[in-house]
């Protein structure tokens, strides 16, 4: 009887997606806090090593290797294109940007200390920045991004404050816009008993490279 084993293919979108992820997590990291201005859009990874409580797991696996991202995001260039196959330049200066958004949400709380948030950051043609991110997501399931929603949101404007306020700054209150938004039933209290169990759960990957498989 003959095996049907699929070829592998380095040029597979999805291989070549994991490639740029494995990229970012090979880069060096920076205080959140104090980055150098850049130009370009890409992908991104934000890591915790505080002592909030509740983030005890990741945080004690951020201390001496970054290795459990609290949160995975993109910031992709203003007008990036919807589809096609030719490479942009990085211009601009989302990705810069976007991580110093991040920075100031962390310094509008008073259960945070931005010297405990470092991150890794990858300037990329933004074709593969929506896979790259993806990829980081599924792989990582960063607390940020499963559990706690919310940390990169914007202020939705005046008018628009209807919504429900985001389980993150339930948790991290201090943003001013989100004071605004409708009270949440749960607590702080309650969402970090939640968080507590789900990082006690969580399987944390114990290498960065990635196994896509094929189709």
């Amino acid at each position: 009887m003959t095996s049907n084993i699929i070829p592998f293919n380095p040029l597979d979108k999805k291989n070549l997606g994991a490639s740029v992820a494995e990229a970012m997590l090979a880069g060096k990291t920076h205080p959140l806090g104090d980055l150098p201005e850049f130009k370009g859009a890409g992908i991104y990874a934000i890591y915790y090593s505080g002592d909030f409580s509740p983030y005890r797991e990741i945080a004690k696996r951020n201390r001496d290797s970054k290795s459990a991202p609290i949160y995975v995001g993109k910031a992709v260039p203003a007008g990036a294109r919807k589809g096609g196959s030719t490479f942009s330049a990085a211009v601009g200066k989302s990705l810069f940007k976007r991580l110093s958004e991040h920075a100031e949400s962390v310094r509008s709380v008073s259960n945070l200390n931005i010297e405990d948030f470092s991150c890794r950051f990858l300037v990329v043609d933004d074709i593969w920045i929506p896979l790259g991110e993806s990829l980081l997501i599924a792989r990582y399931s960063p607390v940020w991004n499963s559990f706690v929603d919310g940390f990169g949101n914007h202020d939705p404007g005046s008018g628009r404050y209807n919504g429900m306020r985001p389980r993150w700054d339930v948790l991290h209150p201090g943003r001013g816009w989100a004071a605004k938004c409708k009270e949440r039933p749960e607590s702080p209290e309650d969402i970090a008993g939640d968080v507590i169990t789900y990082l006690q759960n969580a399987t944390f990957p114990t290498s960065d490279r990635f196994i896509v498989s094929e189709d």
